[in-house]
């Protein structure tokens, strides 16, 4: 029996690996117990429980960035973070901790540090994050979602994609998906997505672009995400909805896709040979055109800046890409040859090595 400690929390880019790697070793093992590390404020506090997980909480301690009362107080909350982490390993006789990053992570690699237990760590961006750079200095081992990443001492992986992802790579009903979405069956279909919140700029690009893209014989799925200001569309051509809960019918259903370039995202157009233009997000550390490294040289993707996706880049770039065939298939192929499917696998047996050592 093993005892996993999982911890990882905030975004959904922290979140979601580390679920589809508890599912994995939960489904793996009955005799298994995974445990999750997370915040009461964090998308985690409602995911993990969802998914049947117990999930064990601290503190949100954010890295104070400058001077002030945070960063005064910070050292003494950290400390105390640490200690109730390690009262959790004690208590669940944990035998590793898996970090994904984010804030909650620190103190539960410094804590694991401490009581001895090894540390696997996964980084999804190609730039890591403080809490895992922090990490890193003494984990057993780490894997990376993308080859290129600069993360040193680390193993690549790939991204732990869900099932439901995977199952695109020998299955796909495109006319079936398209249905879910009130598209026609059989004409070319463009994807655009900003993520869970949405992204203003490309919100308001294609919004402006409509006339043009149906003009081109061209149908969208338009995902706006929570914080748009726009409504909901429903069209023969045009289906504008603010989420998907089942992101694999809207891949499914699409060509092309309009993204930014998060490391999930990226990760799962890619394994399944989605060719996409991305937009990278311009604010932050810059980690989103990072991500796009290894598909871009693979040929499997373009990219373009925020400020410069415009109306007139759809009617001049865009619509002429998407109307190319042949480029659309290369494109996917290319994509392919960057993208990983067995993410989920290669991190586990990366795991299991380090357990296997004690």
């Amino acid at each position: 029996m093993t005892n996993y400690l999982l911890t990882g929390g905030g975004t959904a880019g922290h979140v979601n690996p580390l679920l589809t790697i508890a599912g994995a070793l939960i489904s793996r093992s009955a005799q298994d117990r995974v445990l999750a590390l997370g915040t009461k404020e964090g998308l985690e506090s409602r995911l993990v429980p969802e998914a049947g997980i117990e999930l064990l909480t601290i503190e949100k301690l954010p890295f104070p960035r400058r001077p002030g009362i945070w960063a005064i107080v910070f050292p003494f909350k950290f400390a105390s973070a640490v200690s109730k982490v390690r009262g959790y390993i004690r208590k669940h006789s944990i035998d590793v901790v898996v970090g994904f990053g984010g804030y909650v992570s620190a103190p539960a690699y410094v804590a694991a540090k401490r009581e001895k237990v090894p540390i696997v760590i996964h980084e999804a961006n190609a730039l890591p994050g403080i809490a895992n750079k922090v990490g890193n200095r003494f984990a057993s081992a780490a894997g990376k979602t993308f080859r290129s990443a600069n993360m040193a001492n680390t193993e690549f992986v790939g991204m732990p994609l869900r099932e439901s992802i995977v199952a695109l790579a020998t299955k796909k009903d495109v006319a079936g998906a398209r249905k879910h979405f009130g598209l026609k069956p059989d004409q070319l279909t463009l994807l655009v997505t900003g993520g869970s919140l949405g992204a203003r700029s490309l919100n308001q690009t294609i919004e402006s672009s409509r006339a043009l893209l149906s003009a081109a014989g061209i149908q969208v799925l338009h995902i706006i995400g929570g914080a748009s200001e726009l409504e909901e569309i429903s069209e023969p051509e045009f289906r504008r909805v603010r989420y998907v809960d089942q992101m694999e019918l809207a891949i499914a259903a699409s060509d092309f896709a309009v993204s930014r370039a998060g490391a999930a995202t990226v990760s799962e157009f890619s394994a399944i040979g989605l060719p996409a233009l991305y937009v990278p997000y311009p604010v932050g550390n810059g980690e989103q055109k990072f991500n796009l490294q290894d598909v871009l040289a693979a040929g499997g993707a373009v990219t373009v800046s925020d400020s410069e996706f415009t109306p007139d880049y759809v009617r001049s770039t865009l619509i002429p890409m998407l109307s190319d065939t042949k480029r659309l298939a290369e494109m996917s192929e290319s994509a392919k040859q960057a993208g990983v499917l067995d993410g989920t696998e290669r991190f586990i047996a990366l795991i299991d090595e380090v357990l296997s050592r004690r």
